[in-house]
């Protein structure tokens, strides 16, 4: 029995605004009908437009929809199988009043729970600003001691129970839930309910989701005191780790998170409750769903709990409607997997979605450099060394083949060095020709299997384990201080073992070889993605829609040809408005000349001229005498702007432009771009009359952090102004690489180019820019 499609609404009455634009409403109809059409919708609508409320809207409405639905569902089958069996109409309509009961009473059940949680929140913040003193320091008790035994160090068994039988899996689980309960823990046996993942580049990004989430309206039939949704945001171990003695060792903080979890006693991580003890956790995970919150506060909340904010997330995606987590979390199949996130069914939203497909390919592609795999290398020599005869014939044997399988690369990377010119060369080869080159005996070798080992066996942790171990020993006796590497070097080779067994016509290897200040010449092995539909296929393939939303998403038909092109015309819908902003209320100047009638050319070459500095310099200078309140200038790169401020300020131009506005420069440290911008606003918004500066000048540069998924609203950005044009470079084997991909996928399509004029493979590149 298929359930009655949900029909597009008129209205959206959760909207915040009594009557949304036009184009607002448009675009929340079109996303609840392609949601409910279980199709990959590609969202245009610009910058200030009221984007992500109406994603919000549109979303969430479907959703409120979608549980009623659900719910009718439930009680049509009900009766639908009572009449089978031929019962009485009074006993059919008090079953379906009785699951109607039950239903009602789980959901006020549920939120009481979370009416408890947020009320107990509460009180702990008024007991917290009445007592007002410092916590006292939790002894963590983390590492352990000289007579560690070296066993922690074997590889693991993962798949130890692969051969069980299923009911003999479903027994043993029965008798862990069994054993919580006895030890105070519950049956966390909670069904997941139908949710929306919400993703966008930045966790600072999604917090202006989560400002633009409480302006939402409660519908009449919710309480105004519970939130519209429950909200969960997900971040990595270095947004949410509470364990600062961990933080302070260094090193990888995901290995090192892993190896707490494994202890026991004191060694075992304080913010993790005890195995068999979950009550803790859960009053977290209630918590969370309580309250939406940005994952700045769910990690303070986890401080005020105790307990581990990480876990206490993942503990709470079942029940969550809105789940929220930046870009490298959804587009990883490995992270999602370790989240515990499931797609199957539901519905994806990608906000900021312009540069998805660059970024599916920037995440997938990974650079191994000679001198990386010669210390993997090292370390697992001196590693088998060790524990040759501790370690099982079936560990053995896999080792043994990750070394020959090592060796023969590193005997490569060595024929290049030795070969070298002098002048940095690159060459290009497929995965398959890779394997060729690395004769015979690496032929034999099945990658998939090697993977597959380094994954269950932990085996690149336990190998830097030890290594760590032994040079810590070196440095204590040489009266040292001992440095914990960041990632195992074994985690990098894995990443690009993993590659090799991709689709020749996937991606490429691109080998480098260059001599810096190092005696040597250096190698580089560079696995480059160049397909990113193959990657973005589990996605599409499990969720039930997928939204790919952006303020600049033009040309559409690159994100069908490129990520979805198995799909039929009718599972693509694509929608696109204008601005709110009148025409009139917009001016837009190409200037090609300067005060002095120099042309402004910003090519690479022409970038460090003193005439062309001096000539942007006086322009700039121009147009702060006009232009009131805030403008923001970007330029094509970093190195161009610190030139241009060390060029400016021996000329007087910085100070030029100081006299009349507040100066502010984008910073390339990522901490410290919220304090820029919160001086440079309150220079605009808090400037007294009797100020001599009208405002504030703010200098960043295009793709960094300034330049995207940021409102420079009203008096924040009277003039943008725009340097050049950051086009990649030309020459890049890399990027001739995309350029002719891109073009051969269009000629397989059968898809002529729009200009007419133009390739594929240069529209790209003018795009990139």
């Amino acid at each position: 029995m298929s359930a009655p499609a949900l029909p597009v609404p008129e209205e959206f009455p959760i909207f915040p605004y009594d009557k949304p634009y036009n184009i607002q409403l448009d675009l929340m109809r079109h996303l609840f009908a392609a949601i409910e059409g279980k199709q990959v919708a590609v969202v245009e609508s610009p910058t200030g437009t009221g984007k992500t409320l109406s994603l919000l809207s549109g979303s969430l409405t479907w959703l409120q929809d979608e549980k009623s639905r659900a719910v009718k569902g439930q009680f049509a089958q009900l009766e639908e199988s009572y009449s089978k069996d031929n019962a009485p109409d009074w006993l059919v309509k008090q079953s379906i009043e009785f699951a109607r009961r039950r239903l009602q009473l789980e959901e006020e059940d549920f939120q009481v729970r979370l009416d408890k949680a947020r009320k107990r929140e509460e009180a702990m913040r008024r007991k917290e600003r009445a007592r007002a003193q410092k916590r006292a320091r939790i002894d963590h008790g983390l590492g352990g001691g000289e007579g560690e035994e070296d066993d922690q160090f074997l590889p693991e068994d993962q798949d130890g129970d692969s051969n069980l039988s299923p009911e003999v899996k479903e027994l043993m689980r029965k008798l862990e839930i069994s054993q919580m309960k006895r030890t105070g823990g519950e049956e966390d046996e909670e069904p997941t309910c139908t949710k929306i993942f919400y993703t966008s580049r930045t966790h600072s990004q999604l917090s202006q989701l989560q400002v633009e989430f409480e302006k939402l309206k409660h519908l009449p039939s919710q309480a105004n005191d519970r939130p519209i949704a429950r909200v969960v945001p997900l971040g990595s171990r270095k947004n949410l780790c509470i364990n600062e003695e961990l933080r302070a060792k260094g090193g990888d903080l995901d290995e090192g998170c892993r190896e707490l979890i494994q202890e026991k006693g004191k060694k075992r991580c304080p913010y993790l409750p005890p195995a068999g003890d979950i009550s803790a956790m859960a009053d977290l995970r209630d918590q969370i769903l309580a309250t939406p919150r940005d994952i700045e506060d769910l990690a303070q909340l986890g401080k005020e709990l105790k307990t581990c904010p990480y876990y206490g997330s993942r503990k709470a995606i079942k029940q969550a409607e809105l789940v929220t987590l930046p870009y490298n979390l959804l587009l990883q199949k490995q992270a999602r997997e370790t989240l515990g996130v499931d797609l199957t069914d539901q519905t994806v939203i990608i906000d900021e979605a312009h540069n998805l497909i660059d970024t599916i390919l920037s995440i997938h592609t990974v650079s191994l450099p000679h001198s990386v795999l010669k210390k993997s290398l090292e370390q697992l020599r001196i590693y088998l060394q060790r524990f040759r005869k501790m370690l099982t014939p079936q560990h053995a044997l896999h080792l043994r083949r990750l070394v020959e399988f090592l060796v023969a690369v590193d005997k490569y990377c060595n024929d290049l060095a030795t070969q070298f010119t002098g002048a940095e060369t690159e060459n290009m080869m497929t995965p398959g020709e890779m394997i060729a080159v690395l004769g015979e005996k690496v032929q034999g070798i099945n990658l998939l299997e090697i993977e597959k080992y380094l994954r269950t066996s932990k085996i690149a942790r336990k190998v830097s384990g030890y290594s760590d171990k032994l040079a810590a020993k070196e440095a204590q006796a040489a009266g040292k201080t001992f440095h914990q590497g960041t990632t195992p070097p074994l985690h990098l080779v894995q990443s690009w073992i993993v590659t090799l067994s991709n689709a020749n016509e996937d991606g490429k290897l691109v080998i480098t070889v260059s001599r810096s200040k190092a005696s040597s010449p250096d190698v580089t092995l560079k696995y480059q993605l160049l397909n990113p539909s193959r990657v973005f296929r589990d996605i599409v393939d499990s969720a039930r829609s997928v939204v790919l939303a952006g303020g600049t998403m033009a040309p559409m038909s690159d994100f069908h040809s490129q990520l979805v092109p198995y799909l039929s015309e009718d599972r693509i819908s694509l929608f696109s408005c204008g601005h709110v902003m009148p025409e009139e209320n917009l001016k837009t100047v190409v200037v090609s000349r300067g005060p002095t009638g120099k042309g402004l050319v910003y090519k690479h070459q022409q970038q460090k001229d003193p005439a062309v500095m001096d000539e942007l310099g006086q322009i700039l200078a121009n147009l702060v005498n006009i232009v009131p309140d805030g403008m923001v200038v970007f330029f094509p790169s970093y190195n161009f702007l610190n030139a241009l401020r060390a060029r400016w300020g021996g000329n007087g131009t910085l100070e030029r432009l100081k006299n009349k506005k507040k100066l502010f420069f984008e910073p390339q440290e990522g901490g410290s771009v919220d304090a820029v911008l919160q001086e440079y606003t309150d220079a605009i918004r808090l400037k007294k009359p009797e100020d001599k500066q009208t405002g504030a000048l703010l200098l960043a540069v295009v793709g960094a952090k300034l330049s995207e998924g940021l409102n420079f609203s009203d008096e924040l950005s009277r003039a943008v102004v725009v340097v050049g044009l950051p086009f990649a470079n030309a020459t890049s084997i890399e990027l001739k690489e995309r350029m002719r991909f891109v073009k051969e996928l269009e000629e397989k399509l059968g898809s002529a180019s729009k200009s007419g004029t133009k390739d594929a493979g240069m529209e790209l590149y003018e795009i990139c820019a």
